[in-house]
């Protein structure tokens, strides 16, 4: 039966209780009442290449089951991209449905976003939705739009962290994906069973410095991950790739990011910025088990030749990828919790479930960590929804969509009005099998954050289904590629004999993104 039989249907039904006068309620009540719960839940970074629904040799060494359960009972996105990848304007874009030009939250720097503003969570709650958002908010000021709000402190610490509310700030003893996961079921199950919720779960995880849960410590101590072959990218013809700061073994941090002691067996890390988001934050005992974990582990570090540069890089590469696989494996157990949550409380048939990231992330390709340029695996972001009865089984989605179209689509769902200045578009007809003809063929991306962490040049530009073309645009260098022929954008193709059509077509469809989304001209 399709969608609008079956609402047919319902509305009939719903007639007939009313008028046989067996309904205490009001209709609007009924008809509020059949609405979809939304469950948002938003990791920090969590790389598509670590989800083992997408295949990548990486994760089938750390499989992510819990979390390949929405892609197997729903839809996995393949062509999901953000706008702008970085935390703060990332989630601004989520909340709004508009481009960061737009919603005025364009880097993580900025004084705040602007509370004041129409929001998602806002026209839910004005059309009787109960709505929340537990764990990593991120753009400085407080939430607006919810009826319950409980947010880390900033970036917020793995190990008992800072949570803000309304009324105070109070540390909570426990590991932060723990904490976040046991949160969100205490307040579903305070929620008023006669509204419909929207429910924003956001972990910190897996966010630098990829600190695991001590049940995690040696998950993957025996795993050997297989190295991207660009590892050691010299960077060659691309200008901005050459002066970022986001290299594993030039840039991390080896005393926070990697856990290295300043001695074997000394219980001192090496250089660590902020000591009082990470050991600073461990009680003493927890430290004591650290460090006879960290210890054992950095073994092999200190049995290096020194003078071996490509031996360090290579094991900095696997120290980076058994603690942010080891920090997924705490996620995928909170999924797995959620959704078993649901089952046991007979929500899961009219609940859409939603599992993303705020953008993507580099594991090792191009020797980086971190994400904020245009290329793939830090434009990508997962995407996997499920609704049973809406959404088919098992169902993938290649057309290309965008995080301005998360807001549209969610507000289709539930059968409300999308804005006008919304930017994003619904993709419900993408999993409804009626792809509309007029889908768009073609994505704008615009990063701003320079100077700042990383050292990565502002740029905008255009992707369709094989091309990609990136302005650097205080620099004035340009980047074109081919990413049927060079999927890992080694080559940059752009004033090379033969691309001039290519080029005039993709600068063309630039310019016409541009004047689409209103951008300003002081950011062209």
């Amino acid at each position: 039966m399709n969608t609008e039989m079956t609402r047919g249907y319902s509305f009939i039904l719903l007639m007939l209780w009313f008028a046989l006068g067996f309904s205490s309620c009001s209709m609007d009540e009924k008809v509020v009442e059949s609405k979809p719960n939304i469950l948002f839940i938003m990791t920090d970074d969590h790389a598509l290449q670590a989800i083992s629904a997408y295949g990548h040799p990486l994760s089938q060494l750390a499989p992510t089951p819990n979390i390949d359960r929405i892609a197997s009972s729903g839809a996995l996105f393949t062509s999901n991209f953000c706008g702008n990848s970085i935390c703060g304007p990332s989630r601004a874009t989520v909340l709004t449905g508009k481009h960061s030009h737009k919603n005025g939250f364009m880097r993580n720097t900025n004084i705040g976003f602007d509370g004041t503003q129409q929001t998602l969570p806002k026209i839910l709650g004005k059309n009787g939705y109960q709505t929340a958002i537990i764990g990593k908010w991120h753009l400085v000021s407080e939430p607006t739009g919810f009826d319950h709000w409980e947010i880390l402190h900033d970036q917020g610490e793995y190990n008992n962290p800072d949570f803000i509310t309304k009324q105070d700030t109070t540390q909570k003893f426990g590991y932060v994906t723990d904490l976040i996961t046991d949160m969100t079921k205490d307040l579903l199950d305070k929620r008023d069973p006669e509204k419909p919720f929207y429910l924003m779960m956001h972990h910190k995880a897996p966010h630098r410095n990829w600190v695991p849960a001590e049940r995690h410590y040696h998950l993957y101590d025996d795993t050997e991950f297989p190295m991207p072959d660009n590892y050691f990218d010299d960077y060659e013809g691309r200008y901005a790739a050459s002066q970022q700061e986001m290299n594993i073994y030039r840039d991390m941090f080896e005393g926070h990011d990697l856990k290295l002691s300043t001695e074997k067996g000394v219980d001192s890390l090496r250089y660590d910025p902020w000591p009082h988001v990470f050991m600073g934050r461990m009680t003493d005992e927890e430290k004591e088990t650290f460090w006879k974990a960290y210890h054992k582990k950095n073994e092999s570090y200190f049995e290096l030749d020194p003078a071996d540069s490509v031996a360090i890089a290579k094991w900095k590469f696997q120290r980076y990828m058994q603690d942010y696989l080891a920090v997924i494996k705490s996620v995928d157990e909170s999924v797995g919790e959620i959704l078993d949550y649901l089952d046991e409380n007979g929500l899961s048939e009219n609940t859409l479930v939603v599992y993303t990231s705020d953008q993507g992330f580099y594991l090792g390709e191009h020797g980086w960590f971190d994400k904020r340029f245009m290329y793939e695996e830090s434009m990508l972001m997962p995407l996997m929804i499920r609704y049973p009865g809406y959404i088919g089984e098992g169902l993938q989605v290649s057309n290309l969509t965008q995080n301005i179209d998360f807001a549209p689509t969610f507000l289709d769902y539930v059968g409300l009005q999308i804005p006008d200045d919304m930017q994003g578009e619904s993709f419900r007809p993408l999993l409804e099998n009626s792809t509309p003809e007029d889908w768009r063929q073609t994505l704008y991306y615009h990063y701003y954050e320079f100077p700042g962490f990383h050292s990565v040049r502002k740029h905008y530009g255009v992707r369709d289904e094989r091309h990609k073309l990136i302005y650097f645009y205080e620099e004035d260098k340009w980047e074109l590629f081919d990413l049927e022929k060079d999927p890992t954008e080694m080559n940059n193709i752009y004033g090379l004999h033969g691309t001039e059509e290519i080029t005039d077509k993709m600068t063309q469809e630039l310019r016409a993104l541009q004047d689409k989304y209103e951008v300003p001209e002081d950011h062209r």
